[in-house]
């Protein structure tokens, strides 16, 4: 027995040594902290699982409630639909005005929950933000006037802002969620998220074909926060959470070296993420001040020709039925801002579920079904 358990540690110790070596010392980490503080997989309540910086919101305002507010009972289709993906909030704002909410799972108004790649969409309005403070001079800048290292890649001398937005960047990437030795996984809970994203090659020509790669939207927050000379926190809040009101300060999830996962995490609650969607379905405009240009806005939110169902990191749909147009921000795991300028209407809706069905463009059929069941309620 004692020769077997020898040979047992050395064989563990073997393995640990080679993942190390092999570059996955992060898995180690990764199992410490979910141990430690919740879930064994990401979840929107990650707020408290890495460090973070603060979003700040220094002058709160609450939606203005509607005369019918939480009057509107759900149907049947859609309650089943929101217990069947694990929801934790779901939120209806009318003609600027909180129409509906309800919340699950320990979860309330004041929960700050993981916007997870809804942050993605976010990154675009703060580069719409530079453009309009002159830090950069449009979206087809070059990155490689930012980070000179790129003028030697035979494709990355050619790499603009828009690329890493609309997801043409052409890297050296699969999109992969569902084992820990994936790219994603290893940029959930990298020290170093820098080290990384210079470390991935740029293997095809940019703008030349959509291909999903949340490695672009780390670059990308790199470039701003170099650009800006600010943390993309203290960006954020300057431009978007101060001008808004934000009932909440919210958190954005940091590497060890204090730079913002770009990609995902940013927490915040239902109801302010409300007010990202309303201030970008008014085009930029929110109580009398323009905060992002409505021309950028425009551009922001026109498909591209290589993905007609993608815009600047934000999806574009419509509910079939009814051919309404819309918006959305989409996060892992069914985190949505949804937007339909026709009904002057935004749909928050979070949970916690990873089979969502997608239609051939990989939009989450569940948007179709908030968009017809909320409308249908009123």
């Amino acid at each position: 027995m004692k020769k077997l358990l020898t040979g047992l540690t050395a064989g563990i110790s073997a393995i640990t040594a080679l993942i190390y070596l092999s570059g996955y010392g992060y898995i180690f980490k990764a199992i410490g902290i979910n141990l430690q503080k919740g879930p064994l997989t990401p979840s929107i309540d990650d707020e408290k699982k890495f460090p973070s910086r603060i979003i700040s919101s220094s002058k709160p305002k609450a939606w203005k409630k509607s005369d019918e507010y939480n009057k509107h009972q759900l149907s049947k289709r859609l309650t089943d639909e929101l217990k069947k993906t694990r929801a934790s909030s779901l939120l209806v704002i009318k003609d600027n005005q909180l129409l509906h909410e309800k919340y699950w799972k320990d979860h309330q108004p004041s929960s700050l929950m993981n916007s997870f790649s809804m942050a993605k969409g976010f990154l675009s309005i703060l580069t719409g933000c530079a453009i309009d403070d002159g830090y950069l001079e449009s979206e087809d800048q070059l990155v490689s006037t930012v980070f000179p290292c790129y003028k030697k890649s035979r494709y990355g001398k050619h790499l603009t802002f828009r690329h890493l937005m609309t997801m043409q960047a052409g890297f050296d990437w699969d999109e992969e969620y569902r084992h820990p030795f994936a790219e994603n996984s290893k940029q959930y809970f990298v020290g170093d998220l820098a080290e990384q994203t210079f470390g991935i090659a740029i293997k095809n020509m940019p703008g030349k074909k959509y291909e999903y790669q949340s490695v672009s939207a780390q670059l990308l927050g790199l470039a701003l926060t170099r650009i800006t000379g600010k943390s993309l926190s203290n960006y954020l809040s300057e431009k978007i959470w101060e001008p808004l009101g934000m009932e909440f300060s919210g958190k954005w999830s940091t590497d060890e070296k204090g730079m913002e996962k770009a990609f995902c995490c940013v927490h915040a609650t239902a109801g302010d993420l409300a007010k990202i969607g309303q201030m970008v379905m008014q085009n930029g405009m929110w109580e009398g001040k323009q905060l992002l240009s409505a021309e950028y806005c425009k551009r922001m939110l026109k498909p591209t020709a290589q993905n007609d169902a993608f815009c600047y990191t934000i999806w574009a749909g419509d509910s079939n039925n009814n051919d309404i147009e819309c918006r959305f921000f989409y996060g892992f795991l069914g985190q949505f801002i949804i937007m339909i300028p026709e009904k002057n209407m935004v749909i928050v809706k979070t949970g916690l579920y990873n089979r969502l069905e997608v239609d051939q463009k990989k939009r989450p059929l569940q948007v179709k079904i908030l968009i017809e069941e909320v409308m249908g309620m009123l």
